[in-house]
């Protein structure tokens, strides 16, 4: 059976700037802001939450299934995805538009400046969750506006257990949307970042919150994360990665790994322990989808860090 996998195909410009932002930018001028940063580092990446779910999802050779939307750009990404050996089956081809693309700068205390053209992502919504065959579990992440809320409501009606993870998407939802996403919502996953702004949009605590789902799992960077489950609280301790090298894509290895022990069925202290390694793995290499572990190496750092087997 297949996981479902909402969200964006995306080209990533991803930038070094070689010091760090709070040198360069005055609060008391905030108002007149006017800055430009050398970043002599650039690359393009391939990314986009759904691909880079996707791609770690398929390096823990689970049975991933994306559904997004691109551009008249989106060749290139096509044939990437063949390559991998991931359907493109529900991948769409907007005509007139663009791929959806990031463009990310980063500093050395690895704060993150983005700007992001959606594009092909505004035209999610034309794809049907209902048009997948032999799905079991999904996960809606960041898209189009209308394209996520469609898919919650449509993995829903069809019974289909999903994880919503708003991500970068989350200030496009009232307090009332985002009720609504989580109660639709089997799971959820947040940074602490968005962790606050959902408390805050919503009027309720996490406590409150976590109850509207089976789980709600809060991330906390190099503090580990957090699982509201059950009625309890675990507390799941980060990984020490073998250099911090660059963030981007950390949050969706993560998810990878929550949808892998989800989708089996495992209890929330080893679906918590794969997610921190695959974040782990990830951070130790540039771009979205350039680590290549194997499976077999997968479970046996995991077991090296957490004393226990994998499967």
């Amino acid at each position: 059976m297949h996981t479902l996998i909402c969200g964006s195909l995306a080209y990533d410009t991803i930038m070094v700037f070689q010091d760090r932002f709070k040198h360069h930018i005055l609060p008391e001028q905030i108002h007149i802001l006017n800055v430009a940063f050398l970043v002599p580092d650039m690359r393009r990446e391939y990314g986009g939450c759904a691909g880079n779910i996707a791609y770690n999802l398929r390096l823990l050779e689970g049975e991933p299934l994306i559904m997004a939307a691109i551009g008249d750009d989106g060749g290139l990404y096509l044939s990437r995805l063949k390559q991998l050996g991931l359907a493109a089956t529900h991948v769409r081809q907007v005509p007139g538009t663009y791929t959806a693309q990031a463009f990310i700068t980063t500093d050395l205390d690895d704060n993150q400046i983005t700007a992001f053209h959606p594009g092909a992502m505004n035209f999610s919504h034309q794809n049907r969750v209902g048009d997948a065959r032999d799905v079991s579990l999904g996960i809606v992440a960041p898209d189009g506006r209308d394209g996520m809320l469609q898919h919650a409501r449509e993995f829903r009606a069809l019974g289909i257990p999903f994880v919503f993870d708003p991500g970068q998407g989350l200030p496009m939802f009232d307090g009332a949307e985002l009720l609504e996403f989580l109660r639709l919502a089997d799971y959820c996953t947040v940074n602490d970042y968005e962790a606050k702004l959902l408390t805050e949009r919503t009027g309720k605590t996490l406590e409150e919150l976590a109850r509207e789902v089976r789980a709600l799992i809060v991330t906390l960077g190099g503090n580990g994360s957090r699982i509201y489950a059950d009625g309890r609280v675990l507390d799941i301790p980060a990984v020490q990665a073998e250099q911090l090298l660059d963030p981007t894509g950390c949050g969706d290895a993560y998810r990878a790994g929550l949808l892998y022990g989800v989708a089996r069925g495992w209890s929330w202290e080893k679906t918590g322990r794969l997610a921190s390694l695959m974040g782990a793995i990830k951070i130790a290499h540039r771009g979205g989808q350039n680590h290549k572990p194997t499976r077999a190496e997968i479970a046996a750092r995991y077991r090296a860090v957490w004393g226990e087997p994998l499967d």
